[in-house]
């Protein structure tokens, strides 16, 4: 069963949203995390991975990223926080490949992430802090699925929403979504309507000069 918020957050660009988050005064707009792979922006809903040093949890050893995708479908986004400061894949080809199979909205990755040609070629999106050819093995490991993380200035929990196209990568949490979701709905119509009025021929200068100042405190 599809998310409503989840399609209705599809239609809408990052922008837009950020721009609901500043007239809600609520943090979520990460920069610098650009799309290395795939074409369009991307929703869903956040499954986390989080990597880092040392010995990984007790347990039976299972590949980074595959308790993730087995989890995951059309409604999620993968986000993976790997801020070790190692040097590390902590994405590739072969975990591209798994989730395109699932049908997984697309990745969002704070670090690096390899195999990217692999990711363009199978028509997967992938957002990346950096890339990189070095492997995870015996650099980094899975620390937990499902658990909270920080991807830039934001606080990024399991189930949270994810929006991602060129401009930024934006995380909602969960309670605020409605909300978030009905102002970047009114930014959107509200510029629909300029931009019909400057196709109409009314001076930029006019259509901007207040209207744009002003949108976000109505």
């Amino acid at each position: 069963m599809q998310d409503p918020q989840v399609q209705r957050l599809r239609r809408l660009d990052c922008c837009a949203v950020s721009d609901a988050l500043d007239k809600l005064k609520l943090p979520g707009a990460v920069t610098g995390l650009p799309q290395r792979s795939g074409a369009g922006r991307i929703a869903g809903r956040a499954i986390t991975v989080k990597l880092g040093t040392g010995a990984p949890p007790p347990g039976p050893a299972k590949h980074l990223g595959c308790t993730a995708i087995e989890c995951a479908g059309p409604d999620d986004v993968i986000v993976v926080e790997q801020t070790s400061g190692v040097e590390a894949g902590c994405w590739g080809g072969l975990l591209s490949l798994g989730a395109k199979v699932r049908g997984v909205a697309g990745v969002v990755a704070d670090g690096p992430v390899r195999d990217i040609d692999e990711a363009i070629g199978c028509d997967f999106p992938v957002f990346s802090r950096s890339l990189t050819s070095l492997t995870a093995r015996g650099r980094v490991v899975e620390k937990g699925t499902n658990v909270p993380l920080q991807i830039g200035a934001a606080e990024v929990q399991p189930g949270d929403y994810v929006l991602a196209d060129r401009s930024a990568v934006i995380f909602i949490a969960e309670r605020d979504i409605e909300r978030v979701l009905d102002a970047a709905e009114t930014i959107v119509a509200k510029e629909a309507a300029m931009a019909k009025a400057i196709l109409a021929g009314t001076p930029i200068g006019d259509v901007m000069g207040g209207n744009y100042e002003h949108m976000l405190k109505d």
